[in-house]
């Protein structure tokens, strides 16, 4: 199923200024702003320390018992500061940033407030309506050189012109802060002025809605413009941390919005600003998610001022293949072991690493140095096995999506001849419970991957006389989605069998270095076994290289197969000679 954010995404872009966004108290909490509420309550206890009154611990109580009224933000401020200005500079105190805030970061436009002013400077959005008082989304616009209509009064909208007309609209529907005819009793919020109702009618009926920070459990009026809305022209996206409220719910329903789960704002509108920026350099008329994930991927390697977001993209997919690998359907205790319930459980495996393999082949190609890290951690991560014990296959099976993306991103690596990424991706050291550590090339590739060998694989439908049953369907799997980087199926089989010499070398490597010691010459088999065309080729190819070019040979710089070129050469011959004991011709 397609993540809400990618389907908002998708839908932002192509019906590009139809979205408003809709934003309560939660998108500017992790700024340190206070809510009215929060600043009303401070006003009780400044006016209790003025009667040298205690209204702990519940000020509202205090104020209703010691009044009859309940708190009032503007009665409350006329009592604490008499003068416009006076209340002016107290108002600021709660929503400006002093010198010592701002290097903080504290009342500071947050992620969530950039990413959507992003999307306002693209277009995406040009309507925000806001239930806050700050100024927080005003300023992020103004740094990106927009400057909105603002709407928080009765008379801003009788005088404004047409939304279809401005390029950003914010209407704040409980006011500004530094104006002191604000909505925050539960009577005011009650109703709005009839102008307001005007304005959110036409929105609410108008314009698609992504709601962001906001309970509906204390705006009523807000609520009833919502309801009454009588058509929905474009989708509304609901954004929760954890399950909504009552009334946050029943509106998701009248509104049959989609709920998205979110962990915060500003990951929220992070994530959704990146995605259609994304799509606008890799737009088709029905992208799908890995598409979007790989544009990204693609804009994140040309500048290393993207480190984070690169980070943060894989390690990203990382969680999501790691959180959709377990359950039910990836029980290592489940006793039924069949070609079909194994057939079933890689397909299980490669719906969820799809995007992954995707991003990795492209990053074989193109990530250079510090940008390898986050793979290398990746590689890591996934070769590790989460459960112990169980059924032996499934078990094994745990490090399949570490094969997955090893195969893809090193075919990337070897069609961009980048032997250096190959080699660090070969290297990696995976974690063992209870034994020694080893290299991803020893545990990961199809070979290493069985203790009892990859003829267990031969289960797999169709695949019984096979000699590398698993190798080709991973092939097939791959050549679906990266085959069109390719000239013909044969330039991509030669590259995948070019990929498993490379790693079959890689493995010797260190057996071959310690030659004199009499070890017996093992490696990782692969369908180049077989293909014997192929593989006269890459041989030859491999020969060359270490014979012209000697110790400066790119695959002995990398350490790919061998410290020196006299080492490689070695290597190459016990390769050479291994191969009949195969048994396949």
């Amino acid at each position: 199923m397609i993540d809400p954010i990618d389907s908002l995404a998708f839908s932002m872009h192509a019906n590009k200024g139809v979205f408003a966004v809709l934003l309560g108290s939660g998108v500017s909490r992790s700024a340190r702003v206070p809510t009215g509420w929060e600043v009303t309550i401070e006003l009780v206890r400044k006016a209790a320390a003025l009667q040298g009154a205690n209204c702990e611990p519940d000020p509202a109580a205090w104020f209703l018992q010691t009044t009859g009224k309940e708190a009032d933000y503007s009665a409350l401020l006329d009592a604490v500061a008499k003068t416009p200005a006076e209340r002016q500079q107290l108002l600021r105190s709660y929503f400006e940033p002093t010198d010592a805030e701002r290097d903080e970061g504290a009342k500071m436009p947050t992620k969530a407030h950039r990413a959507i002013a992003e999307l306002v400077k693209l277009g995406y959005v040009r309507v925000v309506l806001t239930t806050n008082f700050d100024r927080l989304l005003e300023v992020a616009l103004n740094d990106v050189g927009v400057y909105p209509t603002v709407l928080s009064t009765p008379d801003h909208i009788e005088g404004a012109l047409p939304l279809v007309h401005t390029g950003c609209t914010i209407v704040k529907v409980h006011g500004d802060y530094l104006d002191t005819r604000i909505r925050n009793t539960p009577e005011e919020l009650s109703a709005y002025p009839e102008q307001f109702n005007r304005l959110l009618d036409r929105v609410f009926d108008e314009f698609g809605m992504v709601v962001a920070g906001w309970s509906a459990d204390w705006d009523e009026a807000l609520r009833s413009a919502m309801t009454r809305a009588p058509y929905r022209r474009f989708s509304t996206y609901w954004s929760s941390r954890g399950k909504p409220s009552a009334k946050a719910a029943d509106l998701i329903a009248r509104r049959g919005a989609t709920l998205v789960n979110i962990e915060d704002a500003d990951s929220f509108f992070h994530r959704l600003a990146e995605k259609v920026k994304s799509l606008e350099e890799f737009s088709r008329p029905h992208p799908l998610s890995a598409a979007v994930a790989v544009a990204s991927l693609k804009r994140y390697l040309s500048e290393q001022k993207h480190r984070i977001s690169l980070n943060d993209l894989v390690n990203g997919e990382i969680a999501q293949v790691a959180s959709h690998t377990t359950g039910p359907g990836f029980d290592v205790n489940d006793r039924e072991v069949s070609g079909q319930s194994v057939l079933n459980r890689l397909r299980a495996y490669e719906a969820v690493a799809s995007t992954l393999m995707q991003m990795a082949f492209v990053a074989g190609q193109w990530s250079e140095g510090e940008q390898l890290r986050v793979w290398e951690r990746a590689l890591t991560s996934l070769a590790t096995r989460r459960a112990q014990g169980g059924v032996v296959l499934w078990s094994e099976l745990q490090r399949y999506p570490a094969t997955l993306l090893l195969y893809a991103m090193g075919m990337g690596a070897v069609l961009a001849e980048r032997w250096e990424t190959l080699h660090r991706l070969f290297s990696v050291h995976v974690g063992r419970e209870g034994r020694e550590d080893k290299r991803v090339v020893e545990v990961v590739p199809i070979w290493g991957l069985f203790e009892l060998g990859a003829d267990a694989m031969k289960v797999l439908p169709g695949r019984e006389r096979e000699h590398t049953p698993l190798q080709n369907h991973i092939e097939g799997l791959l050549l679906d989605l990266v085959g069109a980087h390719f000239d013909s199926p044969a330039a991509f089989s030669l590259v995948f069998d070019r990929f498993e010499v490379m790693a079959a070398l890689a493995y010797a490597a260190p057996q071959v270095a310690r030659s004199q010691t009499g070890e017996r010459y093992w490696t990782l088999p692969g369908a180049y076994g077989w293909r014997s065309d192929n593989r006269q080729r890459i041989f030859q190819e491999v020969s060359d290289s270490l014979t012209s070019t000697g110790d400066g040979s790119p695959l002995v710089t990398s350490r790919l197969v061998g410290a020196t070129a006299e080492l490689g050469q070695a290597n190459l011959k016990e390769l050479q000679q291994f191969i009949p004991q195969f048994r396949w011709r």
